[in-house]
């Protein structure tokens, strides 16, 4: 009774206090239209000050009506969230009668592997978030620079001879090797730069470690970028991109226009997989424009010119023994014919990188020898990557040209030659050539996948049996190369790597018995 004899009082108390107030604005209000009425009386007329005092106290009442209107408001939506609150305490533990049928105890298998991927990604996030509060690599420009790379190690165990025992590409006749590397690693710089012509700008660089000297190579005085140079670093690939939302301008190091698209493999990263056995990608200077347009639906098409310099293949230099390697990396015989190559692509694209794709493409370069011959080196290209399913896709590249050595094809030589007798002049054929690859890959989960793919590369062997060179060694004879690849790689976070491969390698010349070669390799990488 005193408690509610109190609060009677308190309410009561602030309606006087309520009341007290406005009757203090009413006096000033007052005041202020006797002080208004004084000075105007001789300017305006009495009814028009009231009329000014009505429409302000008016305008007044309107803005309190609007904050009591805002605080109701605040009071309902307040009301709701401790509703919510409170809804929600007491949902996390209903009684036994009213809870419903509990769900079977073991969970799918795919819920189990989204709550885990779920944790990855939040792994991940975590590990960027820390990244972004550590000191970070600063340029001379000042513009950001990412580290990025791939620490690798593999193991090998080959069962007959190979050219390179730790990344095989041909068989050879000979015992087998065993060993481990880890020169396969990969350093990788990323760059972003000022914004020019409203275009924005960027860079990136990756070098890896599998240079040997010239003179421990079996591919002796080969002049190109597939070559390993004197110092173990090596320069792999580099970019350098002007890109508007739908253009893009560039220079860079890499591989054709025409072949876009790489097996997969973790035991054949510093030579790529399916090497000189359909897979056109030996990494030459470029410099071109993309255009990208848009089609109904999600779909666009993509055209890609470019100047290309490519290299000369691995055995024209040594056509002529009074040359020396230094003699001929002077020039290689598609610039000594003072015009640059030329590459063309177009290619359907869908959503993205995992949609459907279709894809052509053209190439052309003219090419002069050391020896005063000139021929043309040009290849047509389809490539294409099917989405099976979800968890399969289908990816596929073939080509037919002519010369195609210094692009990773035409079994290591752009020409065959024979030297007459007699009159000591030198005959060159430039050589046909076709070949391609397949690859299936099956994705079991984020963690794992499967792929298997063939590849093959054939120069025409009517046309090298006239220029067969008797004792010669494995690359001036060989007219076919094939290999057949299976590998599973599994990755348990998104930073490390494990793979086991297979390898089938056979080599044939054009004269004789083909050489073949089982390859086991273990693969280990940390990616950062």
């Amino acid at each position: 009774m005193k408690m509610y004899r109190f609060r009677r009082g308190y309410q009561y108390g602030c309606r006087l206090r309520v009341s007290g107030v406005l009757f203090l604005v009413l006096i000033l209000h007052c005041f202020r239209v006797n002080s208004i009425l004084a000075q105007t009386v001789d300017q305006t007329s009495l009814h028009q000050q009231i009329q000014n005092l009505i429409e302000a106290m008016t305008r007044t009442q309107t803005q309190l009506e609007q904050s009591q209107h805002q605080l109701d408001e605040m009071r309902q939506q307040l009301t709701a969230l401790q509703g919510q609150i409170a809804n929600s305490g007491s949902s996390t533990s209903p009684p036994s009668s009213a809870r419903p049928q509990e769900a079977p105890s073991v969970a799918p298998a795919t819920t189990a592997e989204a709550i885990e991927d779920i944790r990855e990604r939040q792994a991940m996030q975590a590990s960027q978030i820390a990244t972004h509060e550590q000191t970070k690599v600063e340029s001379e420009s000042k513009f950001p620079v990412k580290i990025t790379g791939l620490l690798l190690l593999n193991a090998f165990v080959n069962t007959s001879a190979v050219d390179v025992a730790a990344t095989p590409t041909l068989a050879i006749p000979g015992g087998g090797s065993t060993g481990a590397s880890v020169r396969q690693t990969v350093l990788g710089f990323d760059a972003r730069g000022p914004h020019l012509f409203g275009a924005r700008s960027y860079a990136d660089l990756r070098v890896d470690f599998d240079g040997s000297s010239q003179s421990d190579s079996q591919v002796a005085g080969y002049s190109g970028y597939y070559s390993a140079s004197s110092m173990i670093l090596r320069l792999r690939t580099a970019h350098a991109f002007l890109e508007w939302d739908r253009t893009k301008a560039y220079f860079s190091l890499d591989r054709p226009i025409f072949s876009p698209d790489v097996p997969t493999s973790l035991t054949a990263v510093s030579v790529p997989p399916l090497a000189w056995s359909g897979n056109l990608w030996t990494w030459n200077p470029q410099a071109g424009v993309t255009q990208d347009l848009r089609l109904a639906g999600s779909r666009s098409l993509q055209l890609e010119a470019a100047l290309v310099d490519v290299s000369d293949a691995p055995l024209t230099p040594s056509i002529s023994p009074s040359m020396t390697a230094s003699q001929a990396s002077i020039a290689n015989s598609a610039e000594q014919s003072r015009w640059p190559g030329v590459e063309t692509h177009i290619a359907l694209l869908g959503s993205d990188e995992q949609a459907s794709s279709f894809g052509a493409g053209g190439y052309f370069a003219p090419h002069r020898s050391a020896l005063g011959h000139s021929f043309d080196s040009w290849a047509g290209t389809l490539d294409s990557r099917l989405a099976l399913s979800t968890h399969f896709q289908l990816t596929a590249s073939a080509y037919r040209g002519m010369a195609l050595g210094g692009l990773g094809g035409g079994a290591y030589k752009d020409f065959a030659y024979r030297a007459d007798p007699e009159s000591g002049v030198y005959y060159i054929r430039p050589l046909d050539d076709v070949g391609g690859w397949v690859q299936l890959k099956e994705k079991f989960s984020e963690q794992i996948q499967v792929n298997q793919a063939f590849g093959l590369d054939n120069v025409f062997a009517g046309e090298l049996r006239r220029y067969t060179v008797p004792g010669g060694s494995m690359y001036m004879n060989l007219a076919r190369n094939r290999t057949y690849t299976s590998n599973i790689i599994y990755s348990p976070s998104a930073y490390l790597l494990f793979s086991l491969e297979y390898r089938h390698l056979t080599s044939s010349p054009v004269t004789g018995l083909p050489a073949e070669s089982n390859v086991i390799g273990l693969g280990a990488g940390y990616k950062f």
